[in-house]
């Protein structure tokens, strides 16, 4: 499998994950709470973990490595932390504002990273690579653009509510990615995006018990999707940190997962009938085409 692939893959993979953690979310935020959602979830994904990394160890017999010395756990402890903040700080925008006036700023953060990455960093790129990569991101504006709602909200975009914790988590997702993909770069991706995972955990606990949120959880059905977000997040940051440790293509697996909006779509019209805006649908085709362009040049 050549590199382009693996990244390619890579990006699928985070992109289902995330996607199907949104989906599965649906169902318990309103009911526990975005924080306990973020906090519990993560208890299921660490867990999620241990399978991966059992394969990984005792089947194809690779060496378990630990990070080694200070920095390497305190960049862990960084990132998990940091990852924690990008979260919170979107829902607490989501939850303020208007998702269909703040969501395509939030989902622009992949855009920064393909172009950071490849303008500065120093990412190799064909024009084919490129043209597939525009594409894709065009895909992913209009998914999550409802022009109904811009349009009704004629004054400064500054005065919406939660724009400037979507503005904070998008930058914060910016940094995390490209931080985190030279962290990652030729180290065992298992074992850093589990303990990565675990901090981003307790942050998520810390933040709770910090804000005296209740953990408790009264609604015993609410369990399976919790579980289920945990499973899909862990999918989705195994997927992505093989594609940053494994490949140079940034950019690559930063647009695709960054599509995460996709499934959550197309699950949401197929199991709970919402109603899929035509330029959404345009969108998906937009970003599969520009998946198979990625593939194809």
């Amino acid at each position: 499998m050549t590199p382009l692939l693996i990244a390619i893959c890579a990006g699928v993979g985070g992109m289902l994950g995330w996607g199907l953690a949104d989906f599965f979310a649906k169902k318990t935020i309103d009911v526990i709470g975005d924080v306990q959602s973020l906090a519990w979830a993560g208890v299921f994904g660490s867990l999620a973990f241990i399978p991966a990394l059992v394969y990984q160890h005792q089947i194809l017999s690779a060496p378990y490595l630990l990070p080694s010395g200070h920095l390497e756990w305190l960049g862990i402890v960084f990132f998990g932390a940091l990852q924690a903040a990008v979260y919170l700080f979107a829902y607490s925008g989501f939850a303020k504002g208007q998702i269909a006036v703040l969501n395509p700023i939030f989902a622009s953060f992949a855009g920064w990273v393909a172009l950071i990455s490849i303008l500065f960093l120093g990412e190799a790129a064909t024009a084919g690579n490129v043209s597939g990569l525009v594409v894709i991101f065009a895909g992913v504006m209009l998914v999550s653009l409802d022009f109904q709602a811009l349009r009704e909200r004629r004054h400064v975009l500054s005065n919406t509510p939660g724009f400037w914790q979507i503005i904070a988590a998008t930058v914060i997702a910016a940094f995390w990615t490209l931080g985190w993909d030279r962290f990652v770069s030729g180290k065992d991706a298992i074992t850093y995006a589990f303990w990565m995972f675990i901090f981003m955990t307790l942050t998520a606990f810390a933040y709770a018990w910090m804000r005296r949120l209740s953990l408790s959880v009264r609604q015993p059905k609410i369990w399976l999707f919790i579980a289920l977000i945990g499973i899909c997040e862990t999918v989705a940051y195994l997927a992505i940190t093989i594609g940053y440790s494994s490949t140079i293509f940034t950019s690559v697996v930063a647009l695709i997962s960054g599509a995460f909006s996709v499934p959550t779509i197309i699950l949401a019209r197929v199991f709970l009938k919402e109603k899929t805006l035509r330029i959404q649908t345009i969108g998906t085709i937009v970003i599969i085409v520009g998946i198979a362009l990625l593939s194809l040049l």
